[in-house]
């Protein structure tokens, strides 16, 4: 009976110092595909840092008019040929510098570890790409407006069409060199290494575009290659506002083709954003 009653009183014992359970583990939160709260604020973080670096803001707004004037006195004693050549470049310059800021400000927030606690938050991947694209679009569209205004109003750039349809159409290249400039910040490890997709990515766009020779009398392998490449498009619905009065429906097509390309890789950045650098 002793032993029992000993058995008993080291069995309460045990079981009163077991430890209790832990608890289920939180579950993780869970965002919706696109929040509009999530991606302005995204925007407005991305726009306060922005504003405390001089020489981005720079970058962004002026060289594209610096490169307009000195290409308009460059041609000082041929007009005609600054006007056939100034409406493309205006659509290829933004193109080119949003593309160079948005990569390397991307690969710099997932180098920092920014990138990687944002992803730790209630807030997913369309948000955070979503929130670049609106805040680099904001910059783009003072971009544009001031070089396209400077091209046409102060350097003298003679358009058959509405200058508003230049702006849209350099607005367009703009965003979509933000949206190609997200999307290969992911496979860089470095902002060296994010420059040097510039060559891979945007120099055989600019020789194939048109710019240096019509499309159709090159190689017919070029040609196809470039009948694939955004910025074709782009100079060619320059060239529409440049030869016609009127909105064509070869501009509108050349419109929803560079819109069509920047949204669709925006949405391929958004599936290869990583938290982190390797």
């Amino acid at each position: 009976m002793t032993r029992n009653a000993t058995t008993t009183t080291t069995t309460t014992t045990t079981a009163t110092l077991a430890p209790a359970s832990a608890p289920a583990p939180a579950p993780a939160p869970t965002t919706s595909a696109l929040s509009l709260s999530r991606t302005t604020a995204t925007a407005a973080r991305v726009l306060r840092q922005l504003r405390h670096d001089p020489r981005t803001i720079a970058l962004l707004i002026l060289i594209p008019c610096v490169m307009l004037f000195l290409l308009r006195y460059v041609f000082d004693g041929s007009p005609r040929t600054f006007d056939n050549i100034g409406a493309s470049l205006l659509g290829v310059f933004p193109l080119i510098t949003m593309f160079l800021v948005t990569s390397i400000a991307t690969l710099r927030e997932r180098t920092s570890g920014t990138l990687e606690r944002l992803l730790a938050m209630p807030l997913g991947k369309g948000d955070l790409i979503a929130g670049y694209a609106l805040a680099f679009g904001a910059l783009a569209i003072i971009q544009s407006a001031l070089a396209t205004g400077l091209a046409v109003w102060f350097l003298g750039l003679d358009v058959t069409g509405s200058p508003w349809l230049l702006l849209l159409v350099a607005l367009l290249d703009a965003l979509l060199g933000t949206a190609l400039g997200l999307f290969v910040s992911a496979f860089a490890a470095s902002e060296f290494q994010a420059v040097q997709f510039m060559p891979a990515v945007i120099f055989p766009q600019l020789l194939l575009c048109g710019l240096f020779a019509p499309r159709d009398t090159m190689h017919p392998a070029l040609e196809a290659v470039s009948d694939v490449l955004p910025m074709s498009y782009a100079v060619d619905g320059m060239n529409e506002v440049l030869t016609h009065t009127d909105m064509t429906a070869t501009f509108v097509r050349d419109v929803l083709i560079v819109g069509g390309c920047a949204l669709l890789v925006l949405c391929l950045g958004a599936a290869t954003l990583r938290r982190r650098t390797a």
